[in-house]
């Protein structure tokens, strides 16, 4: 009877943790975190389809959240770098998240006011806000994870995590479901597009932002002493304002080789017969040179010695010299190799499942209750699962299944695509899709948690979860240029056919390394 009567009390207090002040400041953080992705993907991907724009420019939107992807670069400068006047008012952490979640507002706000049906600028005004917004996301996750970790003990980790990602999935329903819902009944649709009625959708989307706002003027500062003043803000402004200019570097080399890939694409288009595959060639070789000239601008910048580079050690090169050290070259580049393809399936294919959906002949409603609503049920659902198994049954068991539910399900979305606009399908593909991503996401985080290193584990984690996203968001930039061309069928059975290789990666990495459980 103690044994029992023990184990109810722990169960007790576990359910109250989840009411702790700082459990809920994570909840209401995590809905604030959760509201700007679908503003750039499938909410924006939908009214652009309204407005007419062609299905190949709107896969290309997507690329606007790459900056979740890049967000290691800069994340060593939010971690540490105090901002003017509102560091002194605010301590470092809140005013970045006010910072970051002030951009995000304005971003929103930006692209409402612009109507993508336009003729002249209105798309690459657009496109400009919608960078803007996936850059500020990514800075408010940055300092949302620091505040976490700061916040509370290493025992109530889980707890905050867990409440973060309820936050976050909410924060998704709202700008996904309740964005499709709030513009159908302002009185927009596929066959009669109404500006208005998004302008106004998204202008209620940025209020919605304020929730992360007052949260983050209502909570106090976390302990976060032990990295004041490494470093004088003269090195970090420095910094910043170098990091900007090769960021420009970037930006520029990829505008002035506008012609030039237009060209090479329209002449290897007439080599492969095939526009898709040369517009993906183009982009990668286009997004290569890119990275190429501003990583040699950065190390020709460091070598001047106008940045302090003991700054740059700390930030950049002791976490990756770390993250190799520990696992060897050879294993460290399969690890790697897991991280930034074992998503690769239902990213690519997310990308433009919301289109495929309404060229079927789903209305936003039924997207709306069926793919956001249902669908935010059954990933929850997964989630859970998902953590029980691997738990039980170990990381790279629950991997391996994770990897191969996720491509298999695709092959659902073929069915779907030859039996037509049909409800129960519908539910049955997003049950099956959703389960999942729900269950491979559990077993990849604790894959990634079992990865970091104590020392370095904001830095290290940026860099996995950015790796982890940036060549499926590449590659389904190009999801709607492949549809044009090889059709839906073809394209589910593509993206089946890419997360094959991820099986044998994962079976590799079982063979060649033994990994610790993530820790309670």
């Amino acid at each position: 009877m103690t044994d029992s009567t023990s184990e109810e009390k722990s169960w007790l207090e576990n359910m109250k943790v989840f009411f702790d002040v700082r459990s809920i400041t994570m909840l209401f953080l995590g809905f604030s975190a959760g509201m700007p992705i679908l503003m750039i993907f499938s909410s924006l991907s939908l009214w652009l389809r309204e407005a007419g724009v062609e299905r190949s420019a709107v896969t290309y939107f997507s690329w606007a959240a790459l900056g979740y992807s890049f967000k290691f670069i800069w994340a060593p400068l939010v971690d540490r770098l105090p901002l003017p006047v509102l560091t002194k008012m605010f301590g470092r952490r809140r005013s970045w998240l006010l910072f970051s979640q002030g951009l995000i507002i304005t971003a929103i706000c930006w692209m409402a006011m612009v109507n993508p049906a336009s003729e002249g600028n209105a798309l690459t005004f657009m496109a400009l806000a919608a960078v803007m917004l996936g850059f500020s996301s990514a800075t408010q996750d940055i300092v949302i994870d620091a505040y976490r970790i700061e916040s509370a003990e290493s025992e109530m980790q889980a707890i905050l995590s867990a409440t973060y990602i309820a936050g976050y999935r909410i924060g998704m329903l709202v700008s996904g479901a309740g964005a499709l819902f709030i513009a159908s009944w302002l009185g927009t649709s596929k066959d009669a597009y109404n500006y208005d009625a998004w302008k106004y959708t998204y202008l209620i989307m940025a209020a919605f932002m304020l929730i992360g706002v007052a949260t983050t003027l209502m909570r106090p500062e976390p302990n976060n002493k032990e990295k004041d003043h490494q470093h004088s803000t003269t090195d970090y402004a420095r910094f910043f304002f170098l990091f900007l200019l090769i960021a420009g570097c970037f930006v520029a080399t990829f505008f002035f080789t506008a012609e030039i890939s237009a060209s090479a694409t329209s002449s290897l288009s007439e080599v492969f017969g095939n526009k898709a595959l040369a517009s993906f060639i183009v982009g990668t070789i286009r997004l290569s040179v890119a990275v190429g000239v501003a990583a040699l601008f950065a190390i020709g910048i460091g070598k001047s010695g106008l940045v302090n580079t003991d700054m740059v050690e700390e930030g950049y090169v002791a976490p990756v010299r770390n993250f190799f050290d520990r696992y060897g070259t050879k294993f460290a580049l399969l690890l790697l190799a897991l991280i930034g393809l074992y998503r690769i399936s239902d990213i690519v294919l997310g990308v433009i499942s919301n289109v495929f959906y309404q060229d079927l002949g789903f209305s936003k409603n039924q997207i709306a209750s069926v793919v956001k609503t249902f669908g935010l049920i059954m990933s929850l659902l997964g989630g859970f699962v998902g953590g029980i198994f691997t738990k039980r049954f170990g990381v790279y068991k629950m991997l391996l299944w994770g990897a191969i539910l996720a491509a298999g399900t695709n092959l659902l979305f073929l069915l779907l695509a030859h039996i037509g606009a049909n409800m129960p399908m519908l539910y049955l593909v997003i049950s099956a899709d959703n389960l999942a991503a729900g269950l491979a996401s559990a077993a990849f985080v604790a894959f990634l948690s079992s990865l970091t290193d104590i020392s370095f584990t904001a830095v290290q984690y940026a860099i996995f979860s950015s790796l982890m996203t940036l060549i499926p968001k590449v590659l389904g930039g190009y999801s709607g240029g492949m549809v044009d061309v090889m059709g839906y069928s073809g394209f589910f059975i593509f993206t089946t056919l890419i997360g094959v290789p991820v099986l044998y990666i994962v079976i590799l990495c079982q063979k060649n390394f033994e990994l610790s459980e993530p820790k309670e």
